[in-house]
C-alpha cells in the first residue's frame, strides 16, 4: 500500500537529518526533483545531505543551487530519513547506500513500474511521468516550501522526463503543473535552451561516429545503436553526452522498439530500450534481464561483451514483436 503524502511529510517534520539519494547515472528527473524536495527541506531547518554516486553532470550544472548534490563521503554517517528518489532498485542507488552507516527510517518516491516497493514508507505513482511530478504535488499538497530555484528544478525534471511534453506519459496535470510553474517565475524558455541546445560539440560529433551504424531489422520495426569504450576515449565522451541519443533513431516513423548498448568499462553492457506502441512493453523485456523501468522505456546492465549481449538482446525483441503485433 503506498503512503500518503501526510505520513510521509510527518515522518520527515520529526526528523532533523536528513539524506537525499538518486540513481546512478543520474537523468535529470533524478537531480531536480533531488534538489528540489533538499532546498525545501533546508528552508524548513533542516540538515540536508543529497548524494549521487556519480555526482553532479556537467549538463546540470546551470540549475540554480545544484552543487548541494555530491558524491557520498567515505566516511559513513548517520541520518534519522534517508529519501530515495527516482530509484527503481536500491542497488540502482549504488555508493550512496554504503556511505548511511544507518537510517531510522527509509522513504521511496518513484514513478518506476519495476519499483518493487522497499523503503519503510513507499509511495509509487506509476502514472507520473516524472518522479519530478510527484515531489511537486507533494510539495503543494503538504504546504511546503518551494524555493525558485527548486521550482526551476522541477520543471527541468518533468520537461526532459516526458521528451519536452511530447510522449504519451504527459497528462493534463502536467501541462497544469508546468502552467504554475511559469507562472510563479519558472523561465521555460531559458531552462529549455539550456536543456536542448546547448550540448557540447563532443556529443556531435558522436552521434556522426555512430548514427551511420545504426541497425534496422525486423522490417524496419526495431533499430538500434551501439557506442565502444574506444569511441567513449578517443572522443573524451561523458555520461550524460549520452542522454538522448536512442532519439535519433526512435523517430523514424517505422520503428516501434529502438535500442542503445553502450559498453561500460566493468564487462558489462548497459541497454537503454523505448518503445513507441503499448503492446511491446519493454519493462517486462528488461526485467528479464535483470533490469527495469516504463513499459515505454526501461534499460538493464548485462554481463558479456558487446556483441553477444547486442545479439541476445535483439533476438528477444525480435520475439516481443512477432508475439505482440
Amino acid at each position: 500500500m503506498n503512503a500518503s503524502f501526510h505520513e510521509i511529510a510527518g515522518a520527515i517534520s520529526r526528523a532533523n537529518r536528513v539524506v537525499i539519494l538518486s540513481h546512478v547515472r543520474p537523468d535529470c528527473d533524478a537531480l531536480g526533483s533531488q534538489l528540489a524536495l533538499a532546498l525545501s527541506l533546508q528552508h524548513l531547518g533542516k540538515e540536508v545531505s543529497a548524494w549521487n554516486e556519480d555526482g553532479l553532470p556537467d549538463s546540470y550544472r546551470f540549475l540554480r543551487k545544484s552543487d548541494l548534490i555530491v558524491r557520498p563521503p567515505v566516511e559513513p554517517q548517520d541520518f534519522e530519513i534517508a529519501i530515495a528518489l527516482d530509484t527503481a532498485s536500491q542497488q540502482r542507488l549504488g555508493s550512496t547506500r554504503g556511505a548511511i552507516r544507518r537510517a531510522e527510517k527509509w522513504i521511496n518516491i518513484d514513478h518506476h513500474a519495476s519499483n518493487p516497493g522497499y523503503g519503510d514508507l513507499v509511495h509509487i505513482d506509476t502514472g507520473a511521468p516524472a518522479t519530478g511530478q510527484i515531489i511537486y504535488e507533494f510539495l503543494r499538497a503538504e504546504n511546503l516550501p518551494l524555493t525558485d530555484e527548486g521550482a526551476d528544478a522541477l520543471y527541468a525534471a518533468i520537461s526532459t522526463d516526458t521528451g519536452s511534453f511530447r510522449y504519451p506519459n504527459t497528462t493534463a496535470r502536467t501541462f497544469e503543473i508546468a502552467s504554475e510553474l511559469i507562472a510563479g517565475g519558472v523561465n521555460a524558455g531559458a531552462i529549455s535552451k539550456k536543456l536542448y541546445e546547448s550540448y557540447p560539440k563532443r556529443r556531435v560529433q558522436l552521434l556522426g561516429q555512430i548514427l551511420p551504424q545504426a541497425s534496422f531489422d525486423a522490417g524496419d520495426k526495431v533499430a538500434s545503436m551501439a557506442l565502444t569504450n574506444e569511441t567513449k576515449k578517443r572522443l573524451s565522451i561523458h555520461a550524460d553526452d549520452i542522454d538522448g541519443l536512442i532519439d535519433y533513431v526512435r523517430c523514424v516513423d517505422t520503428v516501434i522498439v529502438a535500442l542503445f548498448f553502450e559498453e561500460l568499462p566493468e564487462g558489462r553492457i548497459r541497454v537503454s530500450m523505448r518503445s513507441k506502441d503499448d503492446r511491446v512493453d519493454v519493462n517486462k523485456i528488461c526485467c528479464e534481464f535483470g533490469g527495469g523501468g516504463h513499459p515505454r522505456a526501461a534499460g538493464a546492465r548485462i554481463r558479456g561483451n558487446l556483441e553477444e549481449v547486442r545479439s541476445k538482446v535483439l533476438k528477444r525483441v525480435f520475439h516481443e514483436i512477432a508475439e505482440s503485433l
